[in-house]
């Protein structure tokens, strides 16, 4: 299946069975965390079997259950550290999409004091993102319109509109869409403005556009 397809597939999913994962499928998903953590000095955790972490959480926006395993996005503590999560963290839902497995982005519906990841002293839990087999294939988000965020909603290159449709895929904190791209001179361009998790949405965004298209995307402000 190609990534786009996979992003179309791919929703929020709050509802899990009482089902393992397989383990050539952690082992899948183990191997990608690894290269991840590789290219981006990130310290990605999947945790297994795990239950607790989402035993006590806030129940601020969407109720979870169900959970026994999540990916825990884990790095060093300073600018940058939520982009970047979001950035490798969307990459590994994609690629749990594709291997069968449902997932959801969790912001506060976890408690942190009991998240089994190790993180260190100079390191942050930046997000989790809860995984496994879900009750059902959740559903799709509402989006803002084109005009709303990029400049070019009109006549867009088909590798622009290409990479357009696959932005208006990714999830968002509280679906906000507080993004702007802009292409100026072949190049592309994103701006974030100000809300919750705004950084993890970045990275998750230009993820999808990038992955899509390989065209980069500088990010401003």
């Amino acid at each position: 299946m190609e990534l786009l397809e996979i992003m179309k597939a791919r929703h929020s999913v709050r509802k899990y069975l009482d089902k393992k994962i397989e383990e050539d499928v952690r082992r899948e998903l183990s191997a990608l965390a690894e290269e991840c953590n590789r290219e981006s000095g990130l310290s990605i955790q999947i945790l297994y079997d795990e239950p607790e972490c989402y035993a006590g959480g806030i129940l601020h926006y969407g109720f979870l259950k169900g959970v026994k395993n999540y990916i825990a996005l884990v790095g060093k503590d300073e600018d940058g550290l939520d982009i970047k999560s979001g950035y490798y963290g969307e990459k590994l839902v994609l690629k749990a999409q594709e291997l069968g497995l449902n997932t959801c982005w969790t912001y506060l519906t976890y408690s942190k004091g009991k998240c089994a990841a190790k993180v260190g002293a100079d390191e942050r839990l930046a997000c989790t993102i809860a995984l496994g087999y879900g009750a059902d294939a959740g559903k799709p988000h509402k989006n803002k319109p084109l005009n709303k965020v990029c400049d070019c909603a009109e006549n867009m290159p088909e590798w622009f509109a290409e990479g357009m449709e696959a932005v208006m895929l990714a999830p968002t904190a509280v679906n906000q869409q507080k993004f702007y791209f802009s292409l100026t001179g072949g190049e592309v361009t994103l701006k974030s403005g100000k809300g919750t998790c705004v950084g993890l949405d970045t990275g998750i965004v230009q993820y999808h556009f990038e992955a899509v298209t390989g065209h980069k995307v500088k990010i401003i402000g």
